[in-house]
């Protein structure tokens, strides 16, 4: 019988988890996106490759205990099965910059959905172009409130307080949250994300190396996501005793992405 836990991600910095090179549109640098919201995912081998490597670096070979042995070239029945098992990571909340506006964090119930499954709380769904009365959208009359972004504009048609929403540890704004309809997500998410070009300059003098440019999208900082995860045997303590702790996903460390605050929660100890 599998212990039931999660952990949400807030990214502090860009996320970018590249795509494969199949899914590549030319010289842009594609993030995960789920099939049927198309929006971003960090799959579940990315989670545990850096769980497994944060353990390593501090408590050589427990890693293998908890996340399987590796296999060995050369040598046979080598891996073992992993005591911990983590699912990909979805969405929740997305900031979007909104012109003369607040930003504000979208979501969608299917993405909704998926948190409630995972965390077990018992809100209820709300309703899409659900808002708190207290957020601030443009009154265009007595009863309509509108939100305009970049490529349009969402009509709020129902009032909630969103807060049991908002994951434990978040430091989000109840007064900023907004549930879109299924359909609406995958155009607000790209028109969210963080998108760089990157060149490579020659070694003598400051002049892009040709052939050496490409761009890239990511997350962008304020994004929260959660992962499921499946527990074989108790004592798994990523975080010593704490229950958070910063952590690096994706690509491009070097230069700034990639850093997330992980909280774990449910029955992970």
């Amino acid at each position: 019988m599998y212990k039931k836990a999660y952990g949400i991600i807030e990214t502090m910095a860009p996320l970018h988890v590249g795509a494969s090179a199949g899914e590549e549109t030319g010289n842009l640098n594609l993030i995960f996106r789920d099939q049927f919201t198309q929006t971003a995912i960090i799959p579940g081998s990315s989670i545990r490759g850096r769980f497994r490597a944060d353990m390593r670096s501090h408590e050589r070979g427990m890693e293998r205990k908890w996340y399987g042995h590796e296999a060995i070239s050369g040598e046979e029945n080598t891996t073992t099965e992993a005591l911990v098992k983590f699912e990909y990571a979805s969405l929740v909340w997305l900031p979007v910059f909104c012109p003369g506006q607040p930003i504000v964090w979208v979501t969608c119930p299917w993405l909704l959905k998926r948190y409630k499954q995972i965390t077990q709380i018992s809100a209820t769904l709300p309703e899409p172009y659900t808002a708190p009365r207290a957020l601030q959208g443009r009154q265009v009359d007595t009863n309509r409130k509108v939100l305009f972004f970049n490529l349009g504009f969402i009509e709020i048609e129902h009032e909630a307080d969103l807060s049991a929403w908002i994951p434990a540890g978040s430091n989000l704004n109840a007064d900023n949250l907004v549930v879109v309809a299924n359909n609406d997500i995958a155009m607000l998410h790209d028109m969210a994300l963080y998108r760089q070009s990157r060149v490579k300059l020659s070694d003598t003098e400051k002049k892009v190396d040709g052939g050496a440019f490409f761009n890239l999208e990511a997350l962008p900082e304020g994004s929260i996501l959660v992962f499921p995860i499946a527990l074989k045997e108790a004592g798994w303590k990523p975080f010593g005793n704490d229950v958070s702790d910063e952590l690096y996903f994706g690509g491009l460390e070097s230069i700034g992405f990639g850093r997330c605050q992980v909280t774990l929660g449910g029955a992970y100890q």
